[in-house]
């Protein structure tokens, strides 16, 4: 399953770059890239009943044959159709071979996008079908993977059946006794329904397997870090230490309740007699930095080294400068921060390697770079991931590997309800800060309809003019087949189109290499771009003070969780901040789960109201958030599975701590590839 993917037919090296640009990079790679969605091929409808915004299939008798006109960079392909109940007319676009099959006065089968032109509505670029060929695929699903400029659905399509018509099958891991008591598919069954299923009842199931299957190795790995660090002797005694008191004293702000109360949670914790294990969780902008920041001086005055792991290079240079500052502003003389991040050069690395491994640095802030091999701690007390959800469980277990278990502190900006935070944070304390600074203004919002935008640019570039900056998410990075929705491209184009040439317009994307990105954000940061197009990348970003709008193009596409996060990148500084919800399309209930924003600032109330509205059937909805990195599985949504995964590894791991027992061989092997698969990930 290793294999690379030459070895199916029909790759080059074109079509291998394209599927490396998505993540594939082998035969196992495909096989575990999931539909992002299916096509299900519903009965035709009579004309009258289309909607616009939907996808749907008529059967029409032609009344105008295919003509071609030539437009700015296309060609466009018009025909007309009707049924008993009324006319529609058809688009399709770079197609003129189609004049010699949709002729005049054939029957056939319309599948596509129905738009408005006018006040008359049109099927745009829909598939044809004779009757007999649509009567094969009828209320059959059809997947759609998520794709990138040159390569299209059919390509993935047909390279996924050749895997899995070739492909040895995988032998079951999980006890009968466990799939027979949550009524879970075969794996083998179910990674091919996941790709094919024959119909509805069939993906519900592959998908449950799959998800409870990603649950419980998640969750199995948590166990067995657990057991790990409670074993651990407890080597790092700690006391209070006055500085932490002085510097809460002489911040230029008062720290809220809230923030009080979790400092107390963390300082008992390190000056106890046994290893931290906490997780921090707070809204963007509930003031969590300070407290690690305090955490950290604590552990070094006590003469130990202190780490902060950030996901970003951008966001651990901010961190760094931050503590910088404020160890300058508090004349404090016997810390010593260092910064260390992947793209800087090997010679400043050795440097800096060699600064930890004799203890001249006791503060260290980076990203992964921190896990590497070579980097060498002296006697390393303490270890504060922030957002850093999933891959903080390897990250603390590549940290315990080099000597006793530190100290753990968990920072995160998800609002996940504690029932579920207790099952995924299995080894962690939880603290909640669950007020904001009082010196914050509330972030004013609106929730809109397309035709808002002349409005919303008129608004944006007002701000701009005021010395202020924007962010512009969009839900894709490029055009893709099979999907509506804005992308970053385009847009950017769009908008350096709209407004003057002395605003500066950039992009920011997940496809972008690190340094672009750094580049990017630092920039912005700086104040040197005004108007940033992005993708959600930007949800654990950096704390711009200057930016005060977000506009979110499709915010029907995100989960109300994640644009509760997005929205927590402005109303940082002293300015009113504004976000501006782009709805796209004109369904009630969109409306109804977008309102809900607009109603509250609350992360935790704002995730439960979205779970309650969408419900467990909405298989394929829209994630409430990416930072758990599960392929299939939604926290939320799938809360039932995720409790059922959570008891099932307890009751493994009860009788068989190690899984070395015969029956939980084949699981051991499975959880061993997935952890390795994640550490090769960070690059460990």
């Amino acid at each position: 399953m290793s294999e690379s993917l030459r070895t199916l037919k029909g790759v080059g090296e074109k079509t291998e770059k394209l599927l490396s640009k998505i993540g594939i990079m082998n035969v196992e790679d495909l096989l575990h890239y999931y539909p992002r969605n299916y096509e299900f091929y519903e009965e035709p409808v009579p004309v009258e009943n289309l909607k616009e915004g939907d996808t749907s299939a008529v059967s029409v008798t032609i009344t105008s044959g295919a003509s071609v006109s030539q437009g700015k960079n296309y060609q466009i392909v018009s025909a007309a159709g009707a049924d008993e109940t009324g006319n529609i007319s058809v688009v399709w676009f770079n197609m003129p071979f189609l004049r010699n099959t949709v002729k005049k006065g054939c029957v056939l089968i319309l599948r596509g996008r129905v738009v408005r032109k006018g006040n008359r509505l049109s099927l745009e670029q829909p598939e044809i079908f004779t009757p007999a060929a649509y009567g094969e695929v009828m209320n059959s699903l059809y997947p759609v993977y998520g794709l990138t400029k040159g390569l299209s659905n059919k390509t993935v399509v047909k390279l996924v059946r050749e895997v899995l018509k070739c492909r040895k099958l995988q032998p079951e891991y999980l006890p009968y006794e466990y799939r027979e008591k949550y009524q879970l598919a075969d794996i083998n069954f179910a990674v091919a329904a996941i790709h094919f299923p024959k119909n509805r009842q069939e993906l519900v199931l592959a998908r449950k397997r799959l998800v409870f299957d990603e649950f419980l190795f998640f969750i199995l790995s948590v166990q067995m870090l657990k057991e790990k660090t409670e074993k651990a002797p407890d080597t790092f005694p700690m006391h209070p230490v006055w500085t932490t008191e002085k510097i809460i004293e002489n911040l230029p702000y008062q720290l809220t309740r809230a923030q009080l109360n979790v400092w107390h949670e963390v300082e008992r914790d390190l000056c106890g007699h046994s290893l931290m294990s906490r997780l921090i969780q707070g809204d963007v902008g509930s003031g969590k930095t300070i407290l690690a920041f305090l955490a950290m001086i604590l552990t070094v005055e006590n003469g130990y080294q202190a780490v902060l792991m950030a996901p970003t290079e951008v966001l651990a240079r901010q961190h760094f400068l931050a503590m910088e500052k404020l160890l300058r502003e508090q004349n404090i003389e016997f810390c010593h921060p260092v910064l260390l991040t992947g793209s800087i050069s090997a010679r400043e690395k050795k440097e800096i390697y060699g600064k930890i491994e004799s203890k001249e640095a006791d503060i260290i802030i980076g990203t992964h770079a921190l896990i590497q091999e070579k980097v060498k701690y002296n006697n390393l007390g303490l270890v504060i991931t922030d957002e850093q959800h999933r891959f903080g469980v390897k990250q603390r277990e590549a940290l315990t590997t080099r000597g006793n278990p530190p100290n753990v502190l968990v920072m995160s900006a998800t609002p996940i309800p504690r029932t579920l935070a207790i099952i995924l944070y299995g080894d962690l304390d939880i603290s909640v800060i669950d007020e904001l600074p009082a010196r914050r203004l509330p972030v004013k919002n609106c929730v809109v309809d397309t035709s808002y935008r002349p409005k919303a640019y008129s608004f944006i570039e007002k701000q701009v003019r005021q010395g202020r900056q924007v962010y512009v998410i969009c839900p894709m990075v490029e055009e893709s087949e099979g999907m509506d929705g804005e992308n970053v491209t385009d847009y950017t184009k769009k908008l350096r189109q709209i407004f003057p040439q002395e605003i500066n317009i950039a992009s920011l994307h997940g496809k972008m290499n690190p340094k672009e990105k750094n580049k990017i954000m630092e920039e912005f940061a700086e104040g040197k771009i005004q108007i940033l197009v992005s993708t959600t990348v930007v949800e654990v970003g950096v704390n711009v003070p200057n930016a005060t709008v977000m506009m979110v193009e499709n915010a029907e596409r995100f989960g109300l969780a994640q644009l509760h996060q997005l929205r927590g990148r402005v109303g940082r500084g002293e300015f009113q901040s504004y976000c501006i919800f782009i709805q796209g399309n004109d369904e009630k209930e969109t409306s109804r789960r977008l309102e809900i924003l607009n109603k509250s600032n609350d992360g935790f109330y704002i995730a439960g109201e979205d779970l309650k509205l969408r419900g467990p059937g909405d298989l394929f909805g829209i994630r409430q958030s990416g930072d758990l990195n599960f392929r299939l599985g939604d926290i939320y949504q799938d809360a039932d599975i995720l409790k059922a995964a959570s008891e099932t590894a307890g009751e493994i791991l009860a009788l068989d701590e190690n899984l070395s027992l015969e029956q939980n061989k084949a699981l051991k092997e499975m959880l061993d590839t997935y952890m390795n698969e994640d550490l090769e990930n960070l690059g460990i």
